[in-house]
């Protein structure tokens, strides 16, 4: 604890530079040396002020479900951690090294809606319009220190465990840029709450991040539900037919679904790897056999489905060993606002000047 205090006071400098730099390209942004590109039809940005792990795609694929059905909708990320560069949209045989794990899993799960990647909003959009012009709706994700796009409405995400206000900027805490980049947003989701939160505690939160007047609050959690069978997804299994689970994730934060798992009395192994992290065949072969040898028979292999959309590259391995892989969806639900976060998006489709 104090030897990880000491190297949060001596990146403290470095920290500073990085600040330092954020702030002269906002201020470009803020006094228009640098102009944003403005386009006719919503674009809904969904993203936070730390590195990683508040909810973005979960959150993302709430908004997906509630607009789809009655809009034509695309997302566009950057599609980190793909081998491919430039503009992309999803194909029905695409992989996660050619377009990311995450645009993957949206494309997988949601056959309506174009998927695309662009490192560059600004330079991709116009592209996905030009060969999808009856797309309505673009949801940008993870974009909010990509201001290329002015959004015509920006979602900022912080997590109730690590809000943003208690961080400090990279490399000494996890934030992108100043917590007053808060002010851009439109609306705050405090995500990763309780099952059970208390209005005392949502007033506390709210006085901490002490918003302006037109910015909007919303608290959200995550529902898990039944794990499925990444390599046949039609089999799924309930977690109480298991005494223990053996878990690989490759994701920025695992404490809350570590704590989902504890409360279900389960004994848990947890393999983690770095965010997004491509996993090799040997890497395979030792989660293969370290999953083999722990015991007992009442045993499962369980990812996230974002892992998941990299685990499946290896399929015929897994196949080969008899080894089959679960994934654990989760969807996003709301803190006694959910009809009001919906109404919220709604409204501001309803009154966008297209």
């Amino acid at each position: 604890m104090v030897r990880n205090l000491l190297i949060r006071i001596l990146l403290i400098p470095f920290s500073l530079l990085y600040g330092i730099g954020v702030s002269i390209n906002n201020l470009l942004y803020r006094w228009e040396i640098l102009k944003p590109f403005r386009f006719s039809l919503p674009i809904i940005s969904v993203g936070n002020l730390t590195v990683g792990g508040s909810g973005k795609t979960p959150h993302t694929e709430y908004l997906i479900r509630l607009l789809s059905p009655h809009i034509s909708l695309a997302t566009m990320s950057r599609g980190y951690g793909r081998k491919t560069k430039g503009f992309l949209i999803a194909t029905e045989n695409i992989s996660a090294y050619e377009i990311g794990d995450e645009p993957l899993q949206y494309a997988r799960k949601f056959d309506d809606i174009v998927v695309s990647v662009a490192e560059n909003r600004g330079m991709g959009v116009p592209k996905l319009l030009s060969k999808h012009p009856e797309v309505e709706t673009i949801l940008l994700d993870d974009a909010f220190q990509h201001r290329s796009i002015e959004p015509g409405l920006n979602i900022l995400l912080t997590e109730y465990a690590k809000p943003y206000y208690k961080d400090f900027l990279m490399p000494s805490g996890r934030l992108r840029e100043w917590a007053s980049g808060a002010k851009r947003a439109d609306a705050v989701v405090v995500s990763k709450c309780p099952d059970e939160i208390s209005s005392e505690q949502m007033l506390n939160i709210s006085k901490k991040l002490n918003l302006q007047n037109h910015q909007k609050l919303f608290f959200s959690y995550y529902k898990y539900l039944r794990p499925y069978n990444i390599f046949n997804p039609s089999q799924s299994v309930h977690l109480s037919e298991f005494d223990s689970v053996f878990l690989v994730s490759a994701i920025a934060n695992t404490d809350y679904l570590m704590a989902y798992l504890e409360e279900q009395h389960l004994d848990v192994y947890d393999l983690s790897f770095e965010d997004h992290h491509r996993f090799s065949n040997y890497e395979i072969s030792n989660i293969i056999h370290r999953f083999q040898e722990q015991s007992g028979n009442r045993k499962i292999l369980l990812t996230t489905e974002k892992d998941a959309m990299r685990l499946e590259l290896h399929k015929g391995y897994f196949l080969e060993k008899d080894t089959q892989v679960f994934a654990l969806p989760i969807e996003v639900r709301f803190h006694s606002f959910q009809s009001s976060f919906d109404d919220y998006i709604k409204d501001y489709l309803l009154n966008v000047k297209v």
